[in-house]
């Protein structure tokens, strides 16, 4: 078997705070005095649940501790550059980081200094890692959509300029889909691609719901839609790329078993899929691990795995050339001999 490592990869699922390694977040909770529950601590990674809302509460509080020890701009440069060091080590050439920045502003001068300050982090990382990124700005829709147009602005006052995307996260059972249309359209006016979850906690109901009001490039996850195969046709018609994060399908009760993730299902229907880790340090698995998973669990072959890696890098929204030498280099790890490859 090739290593997985050396497989080219676009990296289109990963959250901010989510990215971080388990070993700085230890760190920086000790350098700030924050005190860690046992779940990011002595029992990690957590055992969590996204079945109801109380799992959900659950896995959001463990987030939003980790999120706190983020205290001076030193702390959020490490994230980036680490993230980006970690990517880069899995085989990913590109990577699209998602934050909200909101959720950081009270504590660093506001969203738009907060942003202005990983994407300089981003640039940072750049040239330490040459792993080259991209940011997501995404709307949380557990808050009110107004403050989603408000994130949209920002993101379009950045378009071009390191911001490459609009999303929508957090549990996809709260809020009206449709009330954040408005916020989309500020994005999409901007030239900014529209990726927002779906399809994970929620059927295929709200996969539709996703594709008749936000009109996505991307769907964070969007596994269910094999639910439909009706819906399924529509995504593949209209070109929509499924961001697939095995790992956290399962952490959080999507499926039993990675066995169950019905990634072949969505390829063979002719739907575009990327692997994303989506939160590293809360699911314990990062970007080369979910290949990994599809090689041990469903008996996924180099070729298989190269093509999914293709797939990604179709998704993307990295630069054209950089997209093109990637995409000859998949195929030169599928065809080259095993023995070749050096770790």
């Amino acid at each position: 078997m090739r290593p997985l490592d050396t497989l080219p990869k676009a990296h289109l699922h990963l959250h901010f705070t989510g990215s971080m390694r388990h070993a700085t977040l230890l760190d920086l909770a000790q350098a700030h005095g924050i005190d860690l529950p046992p779940a990011l601590h002595e029992d990690w990674p957590p055992t969590l649940s996204g079945a109801d809302e109380k799992g959900w509460f659950r896995f959001q509080r463990l987030y939003d501790t980790a999120r706190a020890v983020l205290r001076t701009e030193a702390d959020v440069r490490r994230l980036v550059r680490e993230a980006a060091e970690d990517d880069a080590a899995d085989g990913a050439r590109w990577t699209e980081i998602q934050v909200d920045p909101s959720g950081y502003g009270a504590l660093f001068g506001g969203i738009t200094a907060f942003t202005d300050l990983v994407l300089d982090a981003v640039r940072e990382a750049e040239a330490r890692t040459g792993l080259r990124m991209g940011v997501v700005i995404a709307a949380n829709r557990t808050r009110h959509p107004l403050d989603a147009r408000t994130l949209a602005r920002l993101a379009a006052q950045y378009a071009g300029r390191g911001v490459v995307g609009f999303g929508l996260s957090n549990d996809e059972r709260r809020g009206d889909t449709e009330d954040f249309a408005p916020a989309f359209r500020i994005a999409a006016e901007a030239g900014l691609a529209a990726m927002p979850h779906g399809g994970e906690l929620r059927g295929p109901e709200h996969v539709t719901a996703c594709l008749d009001h936000l009109h996505p490039q991307r769907l964070g996850h969007g596994v269910r839609a094999a639910e439909d195969p009706r819906l399924l046709e529509r995504i593949v018609r209209d070109g929509v790329a499924l961001e697939v994060c095995p790992a956290s399908n399962v952490a959080l009760g999507v499926y039993a078993t990675v066995e169950e993730v019905p990634v072949r299902d969505l390829l063979d229907a002719g739907a575009t899929v990327a692997l994303g880790a989506d939160d590293p340090l809360l699911f314990g698995t990062r970007l080369a691990g979910q290949y990994a998973l599809l090689r041990a669990a469903q008996d996924f072959s180099d070729g298989e795995l190269a093509d999914l890696a293709a797939g990604s890098w179709r998704a993307s929204l990295a630069p054209r050339d950089l997209v093109d030498t990637a995409l000859a280099d998949v195929g030169s790890w599928a065809a080259s001999d095993v023995g070749g490859w050096a770790r």
